[in-house]
């Protein structure tokens, strides 16, 4: 498969042309700031999401680091705690080009992301293909090109899942779906001329402060506007590769 979960990390390394490419969705900088304004106080997790990521570009030596979107989680101009983090972010990690897929909470990052030294792009919202692997951070509908890849990854979703055991304790794990691409709905927005024959994969959130969709619970609705209906036999594993069957009944 062109894109490989990474053991026990929300995170994974896509195989996109010559180029091995760690994914990262979700990765929120600045969440804390944004959740004090809100009236929730919470300890500041910037460092141990800036080490977390610096060993997984440490252990994974990729060619190229993607953000799947919403890398900052202001979604106007990002504030002076968000700045700050991305910047001691990528100054912890070593020279290597980096792309950002937009997301809705990347409004100003071009700016943010001007002032690091690492190469850096931001794509349009609707995302971009590299070799056979498209991208897109799901907030609104990927592009013909990204849907004619062999894989598409998407984000935004941070999809989880409510565990229980038998005596009535219960969990919230994260997770990734995987299933193939119903063409109909995106040839629906974008015509019936439109190729659309891979899988989807919705990856989960780096930031396990940012919530998420409970996927396996009645009532909750997906954010994407292609999901659920562009998921066709969608199955859910947890971080640890356990498979979970199909996300609906787990």
């Amino acid at each position: 498969m062109g894109v490989e979960p990474i053991p026990d990390e929300p995170a994974a390394v896509a195989t996109c042309g010559g180029e091995r490419v760690l994914v990262v969705a979700d990765f929120h900088a600045g969440i804390e700031a944004g959740l004090r304004s809100d009236g929730v106080e919470l300890p500041d997790h910037a460092p141990d999401r800036r080490e977390s990521l610096r060993a997984l570009v440490d252990a994974e030596r990729p060619d190229r680091l993607l953000f799947l979107g919403d890398l900052g989680h202001s979604i106007g101009d990002p504030g002076r705690d968000e700045r700050e983090e991305v910047r001691a972010l990528f100054d912890a990690l070593p020279d290597l080009p980096v792309t950002l897929v937009k997301g809705n909470h990347d409004g100003d990052a071009g700016a943010v992301l001007e002032r690091i030294d690492q190469p850096a792009e931001v794509t349009p919202g609707h995302g971009v293909r590299l070799g056979d692997v498209g991208f897109a951070h799901g907030h609104t509908w990927p592009s013909p090109d990204v849907l004619a890849a062999d894989t598409v990854c998407v984000g935004h979703e941070h999809p989880v899942v409510r565990l229980e055991d038998e005596v009535g304790g219960a969990r919230v794990e994260r997770v990734w779906l995987r299933g193939g691409l119903d063409p109909e709905p995106f040839r629906e927005f974008h015509g019936d001329d439109l190729s659309v024959d891979g899988e989807l994969v919705v990856c989960p959130g780096f930031n396990d402060l940012s919530g998420g969709t409970w996927v396996n619970v009645a009532g909750q609705e997906f954010l994407a506007p292609f999901l659920p209906d562009g998921l066709v036999d969608g199955q859910a594993y947890l971080l640890d590769g356990t498979r979970l069957g199909d996300y609906r009944r787990v």
